[in-house]
Order: C-alpha cells, then structure tokens, then sequence
C-alpha cells in the first residue's frame, strides 16, 4: 500500500472532531471527510466519501477509532470503497438509486433519508446524479457535507454547477431549494463541499452558509450553460 504525501486537517481551527482529507485521484479530486462521534462512549465515526486509500490513511482513521458508517454522496465518490470496506469492516451508504452500482460490496441503502449514530442525516438531494447525497450533522451550528451536490465557484461561493456529466439539471435545482427550505439560518453554519477546494483559499470550510446558499439566484440558473 502506498504512503501519502499529505494528512488529513482538521477543517475548523475550534473543532477537533472534523477532517478532510486531500483531494484523491480515484475521484477526480474529490474531498472526503471524517466525522467523529460517539454513542454510549463507542466510536461512531462517519467517512464521507472515499479518500485516497493508502498505509497512511488508514493508520490515520484506525488511530480515530476506525470507520463505523462510508457514506457515498454520489457515483463519482466511490473511489477503492471495497478496499475500505475490507480493511475497517464499515458499513457503506449509499442513496438506493445508485446501489447498483457496487455489486460486490454489501451496502445499507436509503430513500428520502437515513439517521446514523443519534444525530447525523444522510438527505438525498437529485440532480448532480440520481443518487447524489448530502450528510447532515446539526453540530456547530450545523454542517453539510454536499458532495458535487453545491461546490464553491472561483469567488469561494456555494452554487450548483451544470456539467455534462449533471444527471438532471431542473432536478438538482429543486434539490436545492429544498435544502434552503430544510434549514435556517440557525442551523446551516457551514458547508463543506466535496470538490473544488482549491477556491475556498486555505479555508476549509463555507462560513455563513445559509445566507449564502439563498443567496443562489435559482432562476437565473436555469438557463446556466453546461460547463465542460
């Protein structure tokens, strides 16, 4: 197993119970998160994602507690998830539209939403893909973890972006509207987006992001040309 050149950090200077990891190749640069949490005292720690899976990454999330739930946000998450899966003997989330996807790996599947641990939600949020995801924990006024769901555009602001690779536009942008529906500006602080993490110049995370994420002009989105 190869050794990383780069660890995961923490992603709020105040929290240590939040990492991301670098961008991982096997995901066209996506970022993977570690959520730690407990229940009656036992690890119940939460990957978002697949990091790039390597000796340093997983002596990283061992010495954490190891991995209880992989949640996937969307098909182009899916990285060496069978290589996780094996080594930390998680259980792997997965919106149930995209659970074909993984044949040889067994998978806990959802609809609408899913609860794990006490307090984090897995929402399915469509557009992106058909299965595309968000994970919720209400903790420090509220993160979202929204995979390629809403990314940072060049000025470090939360948007959809239209691709060609975006399963159904006019879809991911009723998906976002029913995120600013779901919650308020008391409990969505933070977003931490699962690519383009480059624009958020050295923050790891989106302060503000309620106002921000109604900020988004959806109608003008509409019309938003496919980005190559």
């Amino acid at each position: 197993m190869p050794t990383s050149s780069k660890s995961p950090r923490p992603v709020l200077d105040h929290v240590d119970t939040l990492f991301a990891f670098p961008p991982n190749r096997d995901t066209m640069g996506g970022t993977a998160y570690l959520i730690l949490d407990q229940i009656d005292r036992q690890p119940a720690n939460i990957l978002v994602d697949c990091p790039a899976w390597d000796a340093e990454h997983l002596s990283f999330l061992q010495a954490q507690g190891g991995v209880q739930w992989l949640v996937i946000t969307h098909r182009g998450g899916l990285g060496k998830v069978k290589d996780i899966q094996a080594a930390l003997q998680c259980q792997v989330v997965i919106q149930e539209q995209e659970a074909y996807l993984l044949p040889e790996v067994e998978v806990v599947s959802f609809h609408h939403d899913l609860t794990l641990g006490h307090h984090i939600q897995v929402l399915w949020t469509p557009g992106h893909s058909p299965g595309s995801s968000c994970v919720y924990d209400p903790r420090q006024g509220g993160i979202l973890f929204t995979g390629r769901h809403v990314l940072p555009d060049r000025q470090a602001h939360p948007v959809p972006l239209r691709t060609a690779k975006t399963f159904h536009w006019p879809r991911q942008l009723r998906s976002v509207q029913a995120l600013r529906d779901r919650f308020t500006e008391d409990t969505l602080h933070y977003i931490c987006p699962g690519a383009n993490t480059g624009f958020l110049r050295g923050q790891r995370a989106i302060a503000d992001a309620y106002r921000q994420i109604t900020a988004i002009d959806l109608d003008q989105a509409q019309a938003a040309p496919i980005l190559l």
